[in-house]
């Protein structure tokens, strides 16, 4: 269910209040929500997530991405709550694993990644940056 980006990272589909401890078996020290509350019926309302979270000693973080699409205050969000992850490794969700990852991606753009390695690493774990790489070329190449 979780999918590996990075050594760092993992994207998942919508997770349960059971899966945060997985995730805590997984060393993971923050759980990022990049689901708007309400987007659907069967979803786990974000603060049963953050209760579960605060259970087993994770961190967690709201980043609601809307299909709307993506903005630099949402990057830069998730750029301090990385920042502020420390060593431990993060899981991000939202409804499938996509937004989390394109945020991800963006994020690590912003910050000088590569675009063709994010791209690499994105579709490693069965996700495509196409959509957004643009942007991402954009963001590198300012960081640069």
């Amino acid at each position: 269910m979780f999918r590996k980006i990075t050594d760092s990272l993992y994207a998942a589909p919508q997770i349960t209040v059971a899966e945060v401890a997985e995730a805590h078996a997984l060393g993971v020290g923050l759980i990022v929500n990049n689901r708007p509350e309400g987007e659907s019926a069967d979803q786990t309302p974000g603060d049963e997530i953050a209760a579960a979270a605060a259970a087993h000693g994770i961190a967690y973080v709201a980043i609601p991405v809307t299909h709307a699409g993506f903005s630099i205050a949402q990057v830069e969000a998730l750029e301090a709550a990385l920042a502020g992850a420390g060593d431990a490794p993060v899981l991000a969700y939202c409804r499938s694993g996509t937004r989390s990852t394109l945020l991800w991606a963006l994020t690590t753009a912003k910050a000088g990644g590569n675009p063709d390695e994010i791209a690499a690493r994105a579709s490693a774990a069965g996700y495509d940056v196409s959509p957004i790489r643009p942007q991402l070329d954009i963001l590198s190449a300012q960081a640069g």
